[in-house]
Order: C-alpha cells, then sequence, then structure tokens
C-alpha cells in the first residue's frame, strides 16, 4: 500500500490514532464523577458540584518540566516525566488551599514514538491517580524538522477549587512570630536543570550514566527523581488545623520551584514583614551539597536556583507549630522548623 503523503512527510495520523485508542482504557483510574463524555473529543467537559461550596472559586495552572527532559532524553527513560508535571501543577495550587479537580496535558514531538508516548501517559496517570485529579484530555502534535530526533515537549493545565472563606492568603495572616516548616523535596523536582546539567555534565565532567557514591545511585538517577506531591497532604493538612470555626492555624504556604527561597516565599508575605531561614536547620541532600561546591556557585545563587531539599515551606502559627509538625511526620514526610517570620519589607532573608 501506498504511504499515505502526510505520513510521508512526517505526520502520521494513522499511527497516532491507534496509539491514542489505548488512551480510555489508562485513563479510567483517573475517572471522577463529575466527568462527562469520553476523552478525544473537542473539549473535556467537567460537571462542578457546586453544591458542595457557598462560594467556590476555580484555581488553574499551567507549567512544563523545563530541560529535566534532557534527562530522560540521554538515558532513554519517560515514565517519571508525566508524574513530574502532574505534581508540580498540583502543588502549585494547593499553596491556595485547592483540591484538584482535572488536568489536560500537551505533548510536542517531531516524530510519534508509542513507547515513549505510553511511557508519558502512564506518568500522567499515576500523578492524577495520586492526587485524586481526572485527567480529561490534552494534544499529541507531530511536528517533523521542529525538534531535535528523539526529543519532544511537555507542558499541562491543571484546575482545581477552593471555597473562598478558605483559601489562604498569607498576605492577609501572616504575622510577626509565625513559624516557618520545611518539607522535603526529593531531589531537583522541576527546576534548575541547566545549572545543575552544566555543573555537573561540563564542569565535574560526569556523566548521566556516572555513580557517584554519595548518591547512592548514578547522577541520572538523582536527576529523574520525581517531584513530590504535597497535595494531599496539604489538604489534610487544611482539615484538621484550619477549621472554619477557628482561626487558622496554617497561614501560608509557599511552593519552593524556579526562584528558590528568595523568590517564592515572598509572594505569602505582607509588605512588612520577612521570613528569615536559617542554613543548617534542615538536612541538604547530596546532590545540593555537590551542586553548592562548584566554585561558580555563589551560596546565595544557590538558595534562589535550586530547593536545597526543601520542597514546599508551610507559615504556621508559633503555638501550633508542633502539632502540624508531628501531623506532617504521621503522613511519611520529613520537616523541619527552618525560618520565622519577622518585621522587615517583605522580602526573603537565608541566614
Amino acid at each position: 500500500m501506498k504511504q499515505k503523503a502526510y505520513a510521508a512527510a512526517g505526520v502520521d495520523i494513522d499511527l497516532g490514532n491507534r496509539v491514542k485508542s489505548t488512551l480510555p482504557a489508562l485513563l479510567a483510574s483517573t475517572h471522577r464523577r463529575e466527568v462527562m463524555g469520553k476523552v478525544g473529543g473537542f473539549g473535556g467537559l467537567f460537571a462542578l458540584d457546586t453544591r458542595k461550596y457557598k462560594q467556590p472559586v476555580l484555581v488553574s495552572s499551567v507549567d512544563g518540566v523545563g530541560t529535566k527532559l534532557k534527562i530522560a532524553f540521554a538515558l532513554d527513560r519517560h515514565d517519571t516525566i508525566g508524574e513530574d508535571l502532574v505534581n508540580h501543577c498540583v502543588n502549585d495550587i494547593a499553596v491556595l488551599g485547592a483540591e484538584p479537580l482535572f488536568f489536560l496535558d500537551y505533548l510536542g514531538t517531531g516524530k510519534l514514538e508509542p513507547h515513549v508516548f505510553k511511557d508519558i501517559i502512564k506518568g500522567f496517570v499515576r500523578g492524577c491517580r495520586y492526587n485524586g485529579c481526572a485527567l480529561i484530555g490534552g494534544e499529541t502534535a507531530q511536528m517533523p524538522g521542529f525538534y531535535q530526533a528523539g526529543e519532544y515537549d511537555v507542558s499541562g493545565t491543571i484546575v482545581g477549587v477552593v471555597e473562598k472563606s478558605r483559601m489562604l492568603n498569607g498576605q492577609k495572616t501572616v504575622r510577626k512570630g509565625d513559624v516557618v516548616l520545611g518539607i522535603a523535596s526529593s531531589g531537583l523536582h522541576t527546576n534548575g536543570y541547566s545549572l545543575a546539567r552544566k555543573i555537573l555534565f561540563e564542569h565535574m565532567k560526569l556523566k548521566p550514566e556516572s555513580r557517584v557514591p554519595e548518591l547512592g545511585g548514578t547522577v541520572g538517577d538523582a536527576l529523574l527523581k520525581v517531584h513530590v506531591s504535597y497535595g494531599p497532604l496539604v489538604q489534610s493538612l487544611l482539615k484538621k488545623f484550619n477549621r472554619s470555626e477557628k482561626a487558622p492555624a496554617i497561614k501560608a504556604l509557599a511552593h519552593i520551584t524556579g526562584g528558590g527561597f528568595v523568590d517564592n516565599i515572598p509572594r505569602t508575605l505582607p509588605s512588612k514583614y520577612d521570613v528569615v531561614i536559617h542554613k543548617g536547620s534542615w538536612d541538604v541532600p547530596a546532590l545540593f551539597q555537590i551542586l553548592a561546591s562548584d566554585d561558580t556557585v555563589s551560596e546565595a545563587e544557590s538558595y534562589q536556583v535550586f530547593n536545597m531539599g526543601i520542597g514546599m515551606t508551610v507559615t504556621v502559627s508559633a503555638e501550633a507549630a508542633d502539632a502540624v509538625t508531628h501531623a506532617i511526620r504521621a503522613a511519611k514526610f520529613k520537616v523541619w522548623e527552618i525560618g520565622s517570620v519577622e518585621r522587615g519589607t517583605g522580602i526573603c532573608r537565608v541566614e
């Protein structure tokens, strides 16, 4: 049979359809009762149950995973990327107190490789299933000549909901004397990879396959560790400590992504207060110690580029700090008291 002209030009619609035919079975495990219609329509349908809320506020976020993809390409390992993306997006809306409802993905590539596609989608499914959100649609674009061979890009959009009266707003609630808790990350998560790759592969002459004793495995293994989701943990903490009849014990949350402590924590602060982060108050993982040892990166810049082992901060009232810490540890997360709120000008200082 003669090859179709579009396939000969590099876009195989029939292959795309065959690969996508496996999606309904994969996505079934992420189904929520609010989902309407079937995957593959022009738009995903979700019927929000407004009876559960007095004033529901929809919260959305869109993101990618940056140059972490370069590690996946080098090792031909694509099963973590989708999960990274879902968890990153979940964390971005969790800091407002929002519960994730549904997620949509975008995958662009020069040539559609079925095994790569399936691994990425399986990651999306794992992430959505863990976070209780539905994967209701997406787009897969074949664009020959646009990407280098074997490469692709992914992005995702999440939509969640929060009751307006229970939405977290540290700019209104954070006060002097509040305590900042830091919850452990699994590694770089999805930020700082351009600098990390330069340090590890150019300056230190390592490769993704290189074994480093301090890392307990290969460089690639350390760099591909899945971005932690704090979403279910945040929801359980808010239900326990921010009951509507009491003053909220949890004042603010910050997702420590691009910009590190220095740029993310100030988003949660009133202009007359600072957060002081105390170096040495938590266990900095070996990967960050290795990166920080490079003489081209100042210590100050390390805390602005990398999360340094802290994936999310929780600002709480001083009297609730011990109880919240206990609850986080009971949920099997590592957490430390890493900072405090002082009078200032709305910045984060690492001292």
